[in-house]
């Protein structure tokens, strides 16, 4: 451990999850003999590349009396230092117990989980703790999760007392984030008989990885929360399948098709997928983080948008729809609540669940009412078409606040698209042609593909805002 920080510096979490369970586990084994170790440090743990923790130094894991006076881990003199570098570099590799400070060297279980929670301290700041009064974890390194600060901190409490009972009683605080718990288990492998929270089950499943910070949003397959990954720092959005549909082997094909169809897609308006896992009954998958919410908490929080704010937006995300489809690819639920908004307040396409390569059967009702169109909502066949439709009902909702053929049966909705009855009078004429010719009802009567209508709306709202601009500089002037 001593040699890995020297050469990487500071430690990710992940690997002082492995260290504690590793140690933990192997201290638990050891005191239950009687015997405490009492020569933990730096050089007494090592971890091959397969991540496998070894623990060395048992020759001071005998008895007591085994040993002879005066003996004990660092009191040897190192090969050509002088007696005070000698004690110096000791000191630095053997954590002291404060209870060690005015007495001989007494190990004990205590002694043990305060040496073990010394390193990882050390490992995750760089430095050694105080004997007494080291200072909240949290304060040194803020991104460690919290179940896993407090634990430390109590570790390394000045009181043995004040330590947990024992380092399984450690390991569990760790593991599940709640002392009071009694049952260690295996990662993924939830505990069938006790009543947990969708939260509970997914930081569990996922803990070794990520920490779970809160709920984002939740739907009928999975939810979606807020998470840091633990081994690079940063956050993101974890979406996570319902324990109930993780169990269908099906859905969860369909689940990591949606992760590998949205990651083959690279364009700065679709939301890029990082990773995806399963542990026990559980799957999910890691995207970046849309800290601004999506369109539709946009429009609920703060209204109807101005056409001078969306102009670029809708551009782009045109373009990625022109990339998904060049790429076979139909997205086929776009809505407001999947298009995602960055900290840069760029919008971004995601959530391909029901997402089709182009050629395979794309026939059945699909998409959400309210911005599907009505091929998808008469179970015909789809093209590209139909993510344009829906996108340009998008780009209605966000300026007017509404549906553009009102959000009410799935029926009605369909007879007012197949009539052509969406309320285009409070538009630019410019503006309204574009949308006309967006909501046609037959698909062949709409833009011929993204490029066409992209340019259509590039025209549109060029033409709208030089009016704005010219009439708010004659303003100016007069």
């Amino acid at each position: 451990m001593r040699a890995r920080l020297a050469r990487l510096g500071l430690a990710d979490i992940p690997y002082v999850f492995q260290l504690l369970r590793g140690a933990c586990s192997t201290l638990a084994y050891l005191h239950e003999t009687g015997i405490a170790h009492g020569g933990l440090n730096g050089d007494a743990l090592w971890t091959t590349p397969t991540g496998r923790l070894w623990m060395l130094e048992w020759q001071w894991a005998v008895p007591r009396e085994a040993i002879p006076p005066g003996v004990r881990p660092g009191s040897g003199p190192l090969e050509g230092q002088s007696t005070e570098v000698t004690r110096t570099l000791r000191s630095e590799m053997l954590p002291m117990p404060p209870e060690w400070e005015a007495k001989e060297w007494i190990p004990t279980p205590a002694s043990d989980q305060w040496q073990l929670g010394a390193m990882c301290f050390t490992a995750l700041t760089g430095e050694p703790p105080p004997p007494r009064g080291a200072p909240p974890i949290k304060l040194v390194r803020p991104e460690i999760p919290e179940a896993l600060s407090s634990a430390l901190d109590r570790a390394l409490s000045a009181n043995p007392s004040d330590r947990f009972p024992s380092v399984a009683v450690l390991l569990r605080a760790v593991e599940r984030g709640d002392p009071a718990r009694s049952v260690v288990m295996v990662r993924g492998e939830p505990d069938r008989n006790t009543a947990e929270s969708a939260e509970a089950r997914v930081r569990w499943a996922v803990g070794d990885d990520y920490e779970i910070l809160s709920m984002l949003g939740t739907g009928a397959f999975g939810t979606v929360w807020r998470a840091r990954d633990l081994s690079l720092e940063r956050e993101v959005a974890l979406k996570a399948l319902h324990p109930a549909i993780a169990r269908d082997d099906k859905a969860v094909r369909a689940f990591w098709r949606e992760a590998r169809l949205a990651a083959q897609l690279a364009h700065p308006a679709i939301v890029p997928i990082y990773d995806f896992d399963s542990s026990g009954d559980l799957s999910w998958y890691t995207m970046e983080l849309a800290e601004e919410g999506s369109v539709a908490s946009l429009v609920a929080r703060s209204g109807p948008r101005q056409i001078a704010e969306i102009a670029l937006q809708v551009d782009q995300i045109l373009a990625a729809l022109i990339v998904a489809h060049t790429n076979g690819i139909l997205h086929r639920d776009l809505k407001p609540e999947n298009i995602l908004i960055d900290r840069y307040q760029r919008w971004r396409i995601t959530d391909f669940g029901i997402a089709n390569v182009t050629g395979e059967d794309v026939a059945g009702t699909t998409g959400t009412p309210a911005f599907a169109a009505p091929e998808q909502l008469l179970g015909e066949q789809q093209g590209p078409a139909a993510d344009y439709f829906a996108l340009a009902s998008i780009v209605y909702f966000t300026l007017t606040g509404d549906p553009p053929f009102g959000g009410d049966d799935a029926k009605t909705i369909l007879a007012r698209q197949l009539g052509e009855r969406a309320d285009l009078g409070m538009f630019p004429s410019a503006l309204a042609n574009w949308f006309r010719t967006a909501f046609a009802a037959k698909p062949e009567d709409r833009f011929a593909d993204g490029s066409e209508m992209r340019k259509a709306w590039r025209a549109a709202t060029d033409k709208l805002l030089s009016q704005r601009r010219g009439s708010w500089w004659r303003r100016v002037v007069s």
